[in-house]
Parts: structure tokens; C-alpha cells; sequence
């Protein structure tokens, strides 16, 4: 595979068919023993696997997220999964069922997203459409809860009663399981702990519209706003010497996240400064979290903490016994890297179409 900015391009050896925004990987496995369907849907890509009952994947395909329309979406589902299968020899009466790991808002008994925030309409309907398709059954979990189910079945927490999966990405969620249950609340959306208020003074405003939210602080999407605001608040001739304003030239609008953690990676003072704060704040988030839940342990994933894991991990468990209560577990990176929302979807499949 060869990545790019915004795009991932195949090269011929790895791709199951072409496309400038697709992607597919496969791994040592037999398709004789294909049982499961897993999808995880994204803000911008949806991701589709053919699993057995041990989390293998025999193939897998990435393709960017049909906005077209409602059904768009589990047209393209039903689109991706017939060719695997095919392409595998395999009939879809032949499988067990499909799990979708999904953010939300959403009904979960019903297998609708409502007014998700990446896709621009106000219900989405999954399993019903998919599982007419297919002739199998479909279930619809939030991504978190499913990431925390895919921990347990095929990650760090196989043997944890008490756990708790943390994202922290373009937004910042968790999944829980408690006494050995998997937490959903009443439609799905249980573990909103992204909107936990960890600025009373409400400096910031989260993408919901409230204040003081963590993941107005510490999400890949509102980290700028916080560099913006800080270096606002720092003399003139001291943010000149930062790499930030060198590279920006003093406008800061165009600036990401990844921009602020690339120039302390380089050592540049500010912006090591902010990132230990940005420390202090998650720490604020995980011991509410711990305070909550008192689990055993906490695995952490999401794409700024993967791609930063010496910048986020080592500050949380620095800090976050400066605001717990309860005993502090151990916290580390999931194994299951990036795929976690994909283990989580066919775990939930198992779980709950067995």
C-alpha cells in the first residue's frame, strides 16, 4: 500500500480490485472457515472483513464512505461483502451474520443512525436493508462498545471483568464492560465520556455545542482550537520563536493537530509545552473515567494516540493519579492497533447472533 495525503493508492500485488480510494488487505487464513461479516463505519472510510470464529480475517477491503444518499451506505456494505464473498467462492447463507460497528448517535434495536455528524442525513438505516440483501442477520453496535468487546475476545482483556476501551481521534469515546456485562444504555449511545466537562470555565466549545468538554480540548478535530487559544494567550515574541508560527507564518487556521505533535517531535519548546498540557487534560478525562467505571484496566487507541503513543500514554499515567479516586489501573495502547473497531464488529457479531 502506499499512502497519501488524503487518499490511499493500491499497488497491484495487494489489491482485490482497483480503485484510487480503496484499499485490501488479506491475511493467512481459509475461506472454508468464514463465518463472519465485520464492518466498521467510519466518518470517511468503510471497512469490511471476512473473519472466522478466531478474529482471523481472510480478507479485507477499505473503501471511502458512500455519502450519496440514506441507503447509500448499506448499498455499498452489501456491494463489498457479495464481492468477497464471491471472490471467495463463499454464498452468504453459508455465514452467520454481519456486526457493524458504527459511531453514532443511533437506535440501536432498530438499526438506524440518527443525524450522524460525518454523514449529512437525518436517519440512516443498516441492518434491515443489509440483512434483506444478504438473507442473514445484521447487528448494529457503537464503535467504542464494540472496540471494547473486540478487547476482550481478542485483545488485552480476555481475562478483565472490568475494562474500559478509550479513543481518543477525531473525537474522544470509550466503551465499557462491567462485572463481566458490556454497558449499551437504553439506544446504544452509553460512554459519551468525550462530553465530560473538564473545564468548568468553558474556554473552548465542543463540536456538540457545549463548553469545557474534554473533546473540545484533546480530539484530533479541536486540538487547533486549543493551540489557537493558548498561543493567543502567550506573549508575541515568544510564539515568533516557535515552530508553529515559522511554518505558518502567524496564520494558525490552516493548522491540524498532527502539525502541532510533528514540531514536538522536533523538540520545538511551545509546542512541547501544549502537548504537556494537552497531558494534563486526558489525565483529567481518564481519572473521571477510573473514578466511574474502577476498572482493572484501560486500553488506549484512536489515531492521535497511535500516532503519537510516547506523547499521549506516558502524561495520562503521570498525571491522572493527581485526580482519581479510585485505584489507578494500568493503561496501555490496544494490541489490536487500528483494526480494533473491525475485531469489535465481528466480535459483537458473535456475541450476539451465536
Amino acid at each position: 500500500m502506499i499512502y497519501e495525503r488524503g487518499r490511499v493508492r493500491l499497488s497491484d500485488k495487494n489489491c482485490s480490485y482497483k480503485s484510487e480510494n480503496m484499499a485490501s488487505t488479506s491475511d493467512a487464513s481459509s475461506s472454508d472457515d468464514v463465518r463472519w461479516v465485520g464492518v466498521d463505519l467510519g466518518g470517511t472510510w468503510t471497512r469490511v472483513v471476512l473473519s472466522d470464529d478466531k478474529g482471523n480475517f481472510v480478507e479485507r477491503i477499505d473503501e471511502k464512505v458512500d455519502k450519496g444518499s440514506a441507503t447509500a451506505i448499506s448499498r455499498q456494505i452489501v456491494r463489498i461483502t457479495r464481492f468477497l464473498l464471491d471472490k471467495h467462492g463463499l454464498a452468504a447463507r453459508g455465514l452467520s451474520g454481519v456486526g457493524i460497528a458504527s459511531a453514532g448517535p443511533m437506535i440501536q434495536n432498530e438499526g438506524v443512525l440518527m443525524k450522524p455528524p460525518n454523514i449529512p442525513f437525518d436517519a440512516v438505516p443498516l441492518t434491515k436493508p443489509i440483512s434483506k440483501e444478504l438473507g442473514i442477520p445484521v447487528y448494529l453496535i457503537n464503535d467504542c462498545a464494540g472496540a471494547a468487546l473486540g478487547e476482550s475476545m481478542f485483545g488485552a482483556a480476555k481475562e478483565e471483568d472490568n475494562f474500559v476501551y478509550v479513543t481518543i481521534s477525531t473525537g474522544i469515546g470509550c466503551g465499557a464492560i462491567i462485572n463481566g456485562n458490556l454497558s449499551l444504555g437504553k439506544d446504544g449511545n452509553a460512554h459519551e465520556v468525550g462530553h465530560f466537562v473538564i473545564d468548568y470555565q468553558g474556554k473552548l466549545k465542543c463540536g456538540c455545542g457545549r463548553r469545557g468538554h474534554w473533546e473540545a480540548y484533546c480530539s484530533g478535530r479541536n486540538i487547533p482550537n486549543f493551540v489557537r487559544m493558548r498561543l493567543e494567550q502567550m506573549p508575541p515574541e515568544r510564539t515568533k520563536q516557535s515552530l508553529l508560527y515559522i511554518r505558518f507564518h502567524r496564520d494558525f487556521s490552516k493548522l491540524m493537530a498532527a502539525d502541532l505533535f510533528a514540531a514536538a517531535k522536533e523538540h520545538d519548546e511551545i509546542s512541547l509545552k501544549l502537548v504537556k498540557e494537552l497531558g494534563v487534560l486526558n489525565a483529567a478525562g481518564f481519572a473521571t473515567i477510573v473514578n466511574a467505571y474502577d476498572p482493572a484496566l484501560i486500553t488506549v487507541g484512536g489515531t492521535v494516540t497511535l500516532e503519537n503513543q510516547e506523547m499521549i500514554i506516558p502524561p495520562v499515567r503521570k498525571h491522572v493519579k493527581d485526580y482519581a479516586l479510585n485505584r489507578v489501573p494500568k493503561i496501555l495502547v490496544t494490541p489490536l492497533r487500528g483494526d480494533v473497531c473491525l475485531y469489535g464488529a465481528v466480535a459483537a457479531a458473535m456475541k450476539y447472533l451465536s
